[in-house]
């Protein structure tokens, strides 16, 4: 996994390089898998493969399909053009060339932010192993894969990203079953320390994991999903459906499905109740 002649670069070859690296750590239960671009298919694949060894995924600046499997005949001359250019140039002394690539993931990046990229990039691969992997993300097609994924998921995306539209990272969050969306407020495909967006990011992920809980906290919470708490938390702040469908971005009637569950989870029949019990019980916001 280390030689940078891999040989064969496809979705199938790169799950038995996760699984080597999984069963070489030796978990003693299931794992959590954070899938950042390209390796968010990775993570879906390897979750579907093996549902039973992954007990939550994170998945960032996700895409289902590559480039070259969107349909848009703009972004496929794009990136055919960043593949020949990074064959020729990748390598030179002059970081221009690379400088190209490294600066549409990281826009917001600052001066040294970007050197260290370029430097990173130099000193990780070729330019025509470099070009072969770009040429095989782009090829990527995991879509059909997105309905076999049954492990609870979240997908963050950075609203302006350029490197993965954000209806990709949308398109992942709606084909995997419950699958959470986060919407992020920036540009990076890698979320930079210095950004609000890298702390929401933070929260959303601790959220997600059920990071940080009151330890007081009734273990009927426990049950909950964690867009249940989500909801849960907007639910004791006031918020009606319409508002909370509106704070996370989802359809009004997807709130109604998931207020139902949870009121059947915490033994509630209305929004009062559940507040009370929720004030009562210590629940963790």
């Amino acid at each position: 996994m280390s030689e940078w002649h891999a040989g064969s670069l496809s979705i199938d070859r790169w799950v038995e390089d996760l699984e080597t690296v999984i069963d070489a750590a030796k978990p003693t239960g299931p794992v959590i898998l954070l899938g950042i671009s390209q390796g968010a298919a990775i993570c879906m694949a390897y979750a579907a493969r093996h549902p039973e060894r992954v007990s939550k995924l994170v998945l960032h600046g996700a895409y289902a399909r590559g480039s070259w499997r969107r349909g848009i005949e703009r972004t496929e001359q794009q990136y055919r053009a960043m593949v020949d250019l990074t064959r020729i140039g990748w390598g030179k002394d002059s970081p221009t060339f690379r400088q190209v690539f490294t600066s549409r993931f990281i826009p917001g990046g600052r001066d040294e932010q970007l050197r260290w990229f370029n430097d990173l990039c130099l000193k990780t691969t070729s330019g025509e192993i470099a070009a072969q992997l770009f040429e095989a993300r782009a090829r990527v097609d995991a879509t059909d894969l997105l309905a076999k994924v049954q492990t609870p998921t979240l997908v963050l995306h950075a609203r302006d990203d350029e490197i993965t539209p954000i209806e990709e990272g949308r398109l992942v969050a709606a084909g995997i079953k419950d699958a959470e969306f986060v919407e992020l407020d920036s540009r990076n495909h890698i979320v930079l320390e210095h950004e609000p967006a890298w702390t929401r990011f933070q929260q959303a992920v601790l959220d997600f994991l059920q990071v940080g809980r009151q330890a007081g906290e009734d273990p009927a919470f426990g049950a909950l999903s964690s867009r249940e708490r989500q909801i849960l938390t907007l639910i004791v702040e006031g918020l009606s459906n319409a508002d909370i469908a509106d704070r996370l971005g989802i359809r009004e009637k997807t709130v109604r499905n998931h207020t139902s569950n949870l009121f059947d989870k915490l033994g509630v029949w209305t929004r009062a109740q559940a507040m009370v019990f929720a004030r009562d019980r210590h629940f963790s916001r």
